[in-house]
């Protein structure tokens, strides 16, 4: 069956890692001449982060302790699932952007941590790439993952997720232990009700696993390098991957299941170039031509 406009996702919760493998993406559609038109997770919350902040505060005043990010009240599901759809069978879709810093807003002369106006993507793009928290999200009344050609889960193990969040925004935005703690417990229902469904939805899934001692993630002082770092590589379908050249180019990798292969952490990039390369030009070459 051919694919009429591709649609690529990555997710991931944040601190997950999944920027970086935006940048890993972004590098093969440079090389191979690829227009793709790059859409943010964050573009599709409901709330700018004012509005986020009050609407926070009422759902702790009406005692509602799961409130997250993470969950279906603060995101517009259905709309991304349209931005999906639409694309897919036309091309182009609505989209907006979130302003995350002075830099983004800047150009846009709006003050940082709100959203553009909704506009229609440029017309003549390739494919669609999202990186973000649900590209692969199902509910009950909303399928994002069912518009999609290419499904990568990014998900380190819970420990080291933490690590990073709490290290990130202790240092990063000035959040006191306590504050962060109070986060990750709160986003808990909703990750394992909106999140952790997703990576058995997902075609490839990479889960960097560390070698130090992460026990307690909430003492740590670093965050745990590539190099200390293994990452586990799980393909839903193993009989169109070739095992023995992956084995062959990333050295001291090794399979711990059919569907797994193991790598070391520094290597995570190259094996993500070999790996998508040609899954990403296979759905190029799926496309009628008459849509080029």
């Amino acid at each position: 069956m051919s694919v009429k406009h591709p649609v690529v996702a990555i997710t991931g919760s944040s601190g997950a890692g999944t920027t970086s493998v935006t940048r890993t993406f972004q590098e093969i559609f440079r090389r191979e001449g690829i227009n793709a038109a790059i859409v943010e997770g964050d573009s599709f919350h409901r709330f700018d982060r004012n509005e986020m902040k009050l609407a926070m505060a009422e759902a702790e005043q009406n005692r509602n302790v799961r409130f997250s990010h993470f969950g279906e009240e603060a995101n517009l599901l259905k709309e991304l699932e349209t931005l999906f759809r639409d694309y897919g069978e036309t091309g182009v879709g609505t989209v907006r952007r979130y302003l995350h810093d002075d830099a983004e807003a800047k150009p846009y002369g709006q003050p940082p941590g709100t959203f553009t106006p909704w506009e229609e993507l440029t017309p003549g793009s390739d494919l669609l790439f999202y990186e973000g928290l649900h590209g692969a999200a199902v509910t009950s009344t909303v399928d994002v993952a069912q518009y999609t050609d290419l499904l990568v889960g990014v998900v380190p193990i819970i420990n080291l997720e933490w690590i990073q969040k709490v290290i990130r925004d202790k240092t990063q935005r000035g959040y006191s232990s306590e504050a962060v703690i109070d986060t990750i417990l709160r986003r808990m229902p909703d990750y394992v009700t909106y999140i952790c469904p997703q990576f058995s939805r997902t075609y490839v899934n990479f889960q960097r696993v560390p070698t130090v001692d992460t026990s307690n993630p909430f003492t740590a002082r670093t965050i745990p390098t590539a190099d200390e770092s293994f990452v586990v590589i799980r393909f839903a379908d193993p009989k169109v991957i070739d095992f023995p050249y992956l084995l062959s180019m990333l050295h001291d990798s090794f399979m711990s299941r059919p569907n797994c292969i193991v790598v070391p952490g520094g290597k995570m990039e190259l094996a993500m170039q070999l790996i998508f390369t040609p899954l990403i030009l296979r759905l190029m070459d799926k496309r009628p031509k008459r849509s080029r």
